[in-house]
């Protein structure tokens, strides 16, 4: 009964390190592409120790560094859903509805992912952009209403 208690509102931590996860596959395949380009390119990897990754945008083919630039972006949002996912799941109110929206988000965000390390097609990207940012919004209201007091007469309503 007590592990129960405990693990009440915990479920929305399951897509938050699922999206960890993925962001660390992202770090694989960013290194795993771009360590040979450099070495294709002879690019001095001691200059990025002197500030020069730019250099790396001019030296190294688009498709190679769309990886870095959306490892990049998974530390940008993401990092909102993490602290709304940790805040959700302290005040009890991480399962249900807001795990469901928590796994549409990292959905999401894979998507987009996806998009931006293939084909990086702007318009697509955008809209999964869009798309996942209106969920983490969601989520951000649902915890607003909880942790400032409004969440039970809300719940209670049905609203959220």
């Amino acid at each position: 009964m007590r592990e129960q208690i405990i693990l009440m509102g915990m479920d929305i931590l399951q897509p938050a390190v699922a999206l960890m996860i993925w962001t660390m596959v992202m770090w694989v395949w960013m290194y795993a592409t771009r360590i040979p380009a450099m070495q294709k390119a002879n690019f001095d990897a001691e200059s990025l120790s002197k500030g020069v990754t730019a250099d790396l945008d001019r030296v190294l083919p688009p498709q190679v560094q769309w990886k870095a630039h959306n490892y990049n972006h998974l530390h940008e949002a993401p990092t909102l859903f993490y602290a709304v996912s940790i805040v959700l799941a302290l005040v009890g109110h991480g399962d249900g509805q807001a795990a469901l929206l928590g796994w549409i988000y990292v959905g999401l965000r894979v998507a987009h992912s996806l998009v931006q390390a293939t084909a990086n097609r702007v318009m697509v990207r955008f809209v999964l952009f869009a798309l996942s940012s209106v969920v983490l919004i969601v989520l951000i209201i649902k915890a607003a209403l909880v942790v400032f007091g409004a969440g039970s007469e809300v719940q209670t309503q049905g609203l959220i």
